[in-house]
């Protein structure tokens, strides 16, 4: 039951300080406005599970399935957050490069690594494309991938940072050392998609110092030019 409570309070600040995702990508329903979505399914991964889509308007939302402690239950998980310009530009670019997955994007080679069967689609108006892959040669693909996949790294940090800081606060150091770690290797997208949970670390006067400076340090990357990478 405890695990069961912590998932609740790890989306607490989802609710209160994420934009509300335009409902054309939410549902669907109405595809006027263009979105794109990555798809990832990769067993025995965490999470195994993940979903991102981006509409043209940069609302974008994340979900997830997966345990975020080996002995916890499986749980879903969902953040909404606001794309960087530049990169929804790319996202969108790179779809209309590919005819916005209307034909064969795998790369066909049955010899490669499994990798998770990924979906690229595409919504608008007049057009509802989805392509599946493991492995792409196409480099706008391979740059979407890339991109999305970047996405996750980071919301997942936002999810285990929130867990961490109402339940295990000590592990919040290390935690944060990987994040920054990786950002400063290229390695996460979208750092600003995760600044509630790291304002939250930043203002609670029970963290220590240290983790608070470093909470505050990549806040300030995620608000840094080109941070969208």
């Amino acid at each position: 039951m405890r695990v069961r409570a912590a998932a609740i309070g790890v989306l607490a600040w989802i609710a209160t300080t994420a934009p509300m995702i335009s409902q054309h990508a939410v549902n669907g329903r109405t595809a006027s406005i263009p979105t794109v979505t990555f798809t990832l399914d990769f067993p025995q991964s965490t999470p195994e599970h993940y979903s991102i889509v981006v509409d043209a308007n940069g609302h974008a939302r994340y979900e997830c399935t997966g345990k975020l402690a080996k002995d916890s239950e499986e749980q879903t998980y969902q953040a909404r957050f606001e794309v960087s310009a530049p990169n929804r530009e790319r996202i969108f670019d790179w779809a209309k490069q590919v005819q916005y997955f209307a034909g064969k994007i795998d790369s066909g080679n049955g010899k490669l690594a499994f990798t998770g069967t990924k979906l690229l689609s595409y919504q608008d108006g007049q057009r509802s494309y989805t392509a599946r892959y493991n492995y792409s040669n196409l480099e706008p693909v391979r740059q979407l991938t890339a991109l999305f996949q970047g996405m996750a790294e980071t919301l997942e940090y936002g999810q285990r940072l929130s867990y961490y800081h109402r339940y295990q606060k000590l592990a919040l150091d290390e935690e944060l050392k990987r994040m920054e770690a990786q950002a400063k290797n290229n390695e996460l997208n979208e750092i600003q998609g995760v600044a509630p949970v790291l304002r939250e670390i930043v203002e609670d006067s029970s963290v220590i110092n240290v983790v608070r400076a470093r909470a505050q340090k990549l806040m300030q990357m995620g608000t840094s030019p080109g941070s969208g990478r």
